[in-house]
């Protein structure tokens, strides 16, 4: 028998040896920024401890590891004062491979935090002691006002132009603190985590309701929250808003950005205190070791609704851990928009020519400006965000490109961007690809995006059609080949150099822009 691969012919080429550089290069990850070195952060909760190994130190760092083991370190540590014995142990089991890990990944520097827990307990500094000599390196033990700024850095690290309160929710306390674009104003610990609120009650919901409603209405940074958002952290939360996601048929499992209203959470996070977990609907949605925690976090959201009044809750997925890198640079990186940076770097490691996607930025700006079409500065920013991923999916077959595009922006770690943005992106790239029917798109992915967001997402597409036609995704075409509506018609000069490129195809691909604005077409060539 002869082997398939024997059969195949072989160039020259082909059976030549790897050069020292080429084998080095095959064994990079193309997929990865080769001119970052990660950064890892252990966060020892009373809850859980995680590893996270960052790809680098960025405006949007992209975790290339993630892993949490829920300890319950502090399960006892407001009955009796002391962390748990079974639970340090799991815990420093737990450490000891998450060295190990992060320096086989190659995490050029790491950060352990340790939070609530550790700090109020009795044993909290043999413990620290014990995590020290493992990870050869000091442990930083944050207050409660610490914890409170990271968890508000965390929000400003992963929210665009955030105003409210960031309310972090940990096994042993609630961090609450203002935040308002890039200023964090004050902040304080309230006793109210679930390990906390079930130890002190005795598992009693009616005395865990006295310790929740006398911390609440105790804090005047919750009633800072009126008509403002509430943006809830920490691992309860993001169970409760992955709960209500499986109960509605949410079409976006994307936690980062998930919005509820604030009379639909009320009315949510009732039910979820009525009933025993187990009963409620979709509860497999939760892992099972975070639901006896689940009526103790709604309630404490539940007592924010009434007391705080925010308009509406927001799940940040960044929080602490976050928050301490956003710390960490520069200034002018902070200043960075995250999206942006996000959607330049994923553009570089996918796209054809990242410069040209630059320039799809610039080549629209014009054409929008022209066009008279109103556009918002977040709208602007928008859509420069989908030009640098309009061409992720090109090595995909031609008839799949626009949907795995789609689902590589709607699900892709993103920060700095909601639902109905991600769901604008998305489609903008989609259409791009596929063309400006809705027949093959998810119907519940245009539900996030509201009307107007639907006929921008196709306006950008029919440009982006026109670009890739004439420049074959290349760089140094566009820039020379100017798109504007001049006299009520939407023209594009070709000048002498790229009058060549003129075709039907071009033409056909203009009109298509033209009719969507209410315009004529027009190519002007030579």
């Amino acid at each position: 028998m002869v082997s398939l691969s024997s059969s195949i012919p072989r160039s020259r080429s082909a059976a030549r040896p790897l050069t020292p550089e080429a084998a080095i290069a095959l064994n990079e990850a193309p997929s990865r920024l080769q001119y970052l070195e990660p950064v890892a952060v252990v966060d020892v909760g009373s809850n859980s401890v995680r590893l996270v190994v960052y790809e680098g130190l960025t405006r949007s760092p992209t975790p290339i590891f993630n892993e949490k083991v829920l300890c319950g370190l502090g399960r006892q540590v407001a009955s009796k004062g002391v962390l748990d014995d079974a639970a340090v142990e799991l815990a420093l089991q737990s450490l000891c491979r998450f060295h190990a890990l992060s320096r086989q990944i190659g995490a050029a520097s790491v950060h352990v935090i340790a939070t609530a827990a550790v700090r109020e307990a009795k044993n909290g500094e043999a413990f620290v002691s014990r995590v020290e000599e493992i990870f050869g390196a000091p442990v930083s033990v944050l207050t409660g006002a610490q914890e409170a700024e990271f968890s508000a850095h965390g929000v400003i690290a992963g929210i665009h132009d955030p105003d409210g309160i960031a309310g972090d929710l940990g096994g042993g306390s609630l961090e609450v603190v203002d935040v308002k674009g890039q200023t964090v104003g004050n902040g304080e610990t309230l006793p109210l985590g679930g390990l906390r609120l079930r130890d002190l009650a005795g598992r009693s919901m009616k005395k865990a309701e006295k310790i929740v409603v006398d911390a609440i209405d105790g804090s005047e940074i919750v009633t800072r929250c009126k008509g403002r958002a509430f943006y809830a952290i920490g691992g309860t939360f993001r169970a409760l808003a992955r709960l209500h996601m499986a109960q509605t048929g949410y079409p976006l499992h994307v936690m980062h950005g998930y919005e509820l209203d604030a009379a639909e959470a009320l009315e949510f996070v009732k039910l979820v205190r009525r009933v025993k977990p187990a009963s409620l609907d979709s509860i497999d949605a939760v892992s099972s070791a975070r639901r006896e925690l689940l009526p103790y976090g709604a309630m404490v959201l539940e007592h924010i609704l009434r007391r705080g009044e925010p308009k509406c809750i927001i799940s940040s997925a960044l929080g602490v851990r976050e928050g301490l890198l956003y710390t960490l640079l520069d200034d002018e990186t902070r200043q960075t928009d995250p999206l942006l940076a996000a959607c330049a770097e994923l553009g570089y490691l996918r796209s054809r020519s990242p410069r040209f996607a630059r320039e799809l930025c610039y080549w629209t700006d014009q054409f929008m400006v022209s066009s008279g079409l109103e556009e918002t500065e977040e709208e602007r920013r928008l859509r420069h965000a989908a030009c640098l991923l309009a061409d992720i999916g090109w090595r995909s077959h031609p008839d799949y490109r626009g949907g795995h595009s789609l689902n590589i922006i709607a699900y892709a770690s993103f920060a700095g961007i909601d639902h109905p943005g991600r769901a604008y992106m998305a489609l903008a790239v989609y259409y791009r690809h596929s063309g400006l029917s809705d027949e093959h798109v998810s119907p519940r992915i245009r539900e996030l995006a509201t009307a107007r967001m639907i006929d921008r997402a196709r306006i950008l597409a029919a440009a982006l059609r026109v670009a890739y036609l004439i420049s074959g995704a290349m760089p140094g075409v566009i820039d020379k080949a100017e798109l504007a509506v001049e006299h009520g018609t939407v023209t594009l000069h070709l000048p002498g150099d790229l009058a060549a490129l003129n075709g039907p195809r071009v033409l056909t691909r203009l009109k298509q822009l033209a009719k969507l604005i209410g315009r004529r077409a027009e190519i002007v060539a030579g």
